[in-house]
């Protein structure tokens, strides 16, 4: 146990509740600012990807004693459900039996993670807009605009866990030696659904993230509890096939009849939900330092946002968390060592869960359809199982264990570099699972 302080968390997102949950275990009282309403009184839609919780967000849950109560409203995905535009349809499985991602609805996760945190002991403030910091003493100041009157608030620490566009990194990006950047997708994403069956069953499968790839472009769905899905359309801003270009009904419904052709039936409010939802924005961005001598420290998003196609937001911004209690534990209240060990450990993670999140972009929304890539995910799968102590595919790496994502990128371009000798093997479609095959792949690890 720590010796008890008084601590601000900015943020009720995800990361910020279930970081306000680890510190109050701790001893410490804690205080939670949202500028949003309580998520809990509001009708949440319209620009929402569904998460999808792995391993390392599970590790997160299971070290405070939370993860059966978090699987009750959640669905395992154990494979990809590929549509492709001729009609037909494959399934790729992510790994090994029993080996699955579950699809949470952001919405009724958060709302889930208050509740708990508010069982705990912590206070919420939500409609208090903080607009500065002072970063030498972790005072807020709050008011109710920008220039207005604003009200100061003094804590011994402040986390800004306030997402990608976060006041507290703010201000600290007004400070000597602080590295910024932030990159925009020239591609964006709108919020779709398919509804239930009339009796509550689902249309489609309700155990697969199904993907549509289209190239430039991609549909994705979710299943939520109800027996609807959460689906997400991603494509450019501008240019051919792209949002500018689907303006009035008609576009609209060609477009989906020639890309998507057997959505007809199960989108029933497409043309609906288009138009009415509004496009949201991708963005990286990175930063460093993280943190401000023993007072302030940056957590989630609000020190490393990344693009979702690799479903790893959450589980980032989760696994900080684990990191930083595994510091607390080691240097108890020596909290300059905590944040600096803290941010040290993540950083070059998080830099590559955001390359590892943008390549699978790539993969999701052109790869999938190509029977090249289709056999070497097979040709992978196959030597891993014959060789688990030798492979592990790149995905179960990220997706399925606790490898340091630095790692698991690093192993995973040298693991790609194989697969490409591979499938230039002569007949490789026939002959994929044959010794020569292995023994190939085993003189190209060992080189």
């Amino acid at each position: 146990m720590q010796t008890p302080q008084k601590i601000a968390v900015v943020g009720s997102g995800l990361v910020g509740t279930l970081l306000a949950i680890y510190l109050k275990k701790f001893g410490h009282t804690v205080h939670v600012f949202d500028r949003s309403p309580d998520i809990r009184t509001v009708e949440f839609s319209g620009r929402s990807i569904n998460l999808v919780m792995s391993n390392r967000g599970w590790k997160a849950l299971d070290d405070i004693g939370i993860t059966e109560e978090i699987k009750k409203i959640g669905i395992p995905v154990d494979k990809r459900g590929i549509h492709l535009q001729d009609g037909s349809y494959t399934t790729q499985y992510y790994g090994k039996e029993g080996e699955a991602i579950y699809s949470l609805s952001r919405g009724i996760l958060n709302r889930k993670m208050i509740d708990l945190a508010e069982d705990a002991g912590v206070e919420f403030f939500f409609e208090h807009r903080i607009w500065d910091i002072s970063l030498a003493d972790a005072t807020l100041h709050i008011g109710e605009t920008e220039r207005g009157e604003w009200t100061s608030l003094k804590y011994d620490k402040v986390f800004g866990a306030d997402g990608a566009f976060s006041r507290i990194r703010h201000r600290m990006q007004r400070q000597s030696m602080f590295n910024y950047s932030q990159e925009f997708l020239k591609i964006g994403y709108k919020e779709l659904h398919i509804p239930a069956n009339p009796d509550g069953t689902y249309k489609i499968d309700k155990n697969s993230l199904h993907i549509w790839p289209r190239g430039n472009f991609m549909l994705m769905a979710l299943a939520n509890l109800d027996g609807s899905f959460t689906c997400t359309l991603f494509m450019p801003f501008e240019g051919e096939d792209s949002f500018k270009s689907l303006n009035d009904e008609k576009t609209l419904l060609e477009f989906f009849a020639k890309y998507f052709p057997d959505t007809k039936e199960v989108i029933p409010d497409l043309v609906e939900d288009f138009f009415k939802n509004p496009k949201s924005y991708l963005v990286t961005m990175q930063c460093y330092p993280w943190t401000h001598n023993d007072k302030v420290a940056l957590i989630g998003d609000a020190c490393h946002a990344i693009v979702p196609f690799y479903g790893h937001g959450m589980n980032a911004g989760f696994e900080d968390i684990t990191i930083l209690n595994e510091m607390i534990l080691k240097y108890g209240d020596n909290w300059e060592t905590i944040f600096e060990e803290y941010q040290k450990s993540r950083k070059p993670n998080t830099d590559a869960i955001a390359e590892l999140s943008y390549q699978n972009f790539m993969e999701m929304s052109a790869k999938t359809a190509d029977e090249k890539f289709l056999l070497q995910k097979k040709i992978e799968k196959w030597f891993s199982e014959k060789h688990p102590d030798k492979w592990m595919p790149l995905y179960s790496r990220v997706t399925f264990s606790l490898q340091p994502y630095a790692e698991a990128l690093a192993i995973g371009e040298k693991q790609n570099k194989i697969m490409e000798e591979i499938m230039q093997l002569p007949n490789i479609d026939a002959d994929w699972s044959s010794e020569r095959v292995e023994k190939k792949i085993i003189s190209l690890l060992n080189s």
